[in-house]
């Protein structure tokens, strides 16, 4: 993370900074799943995945993808070539 002011953010102060201002701006909600969703994680980028067959983005604790309903590989495993 770069800083505004040159500053190095110490372990664990990562925030998100307006690109116009340059003011620190505080998270003050989370979007978490629908009540149909089978995942149980909020919707952040790292707990997001794409599903390698439709490329919706899903949650990283499922099995299948709830938009095709096709199963999608481990997590850490390399797609396999068709």
């Amino acid at each position: 993370m770069i800083s505004v002011d040159g500053a190095e953010p110490e372990d664990g102060d990562v925030g998100y900074y307006d690109h116009v201002t340059g003011e620190r701006m505080e998270v003050v909600a989370k979007l978490v799943p629908g009540s149909d969703s089978p995942s149980n994680l909020p919707r952040t980028p790292e707990n997001l995945r794409v599903c390698p067959h439709c490329g919706e983005l899903v949650g990283r604790d499922l099995s299948d993808c709830p938009y095709c309903r096709r199963r999608m590989p481990a997590l850490g495993e390399p797609p396999k070539s068709r």
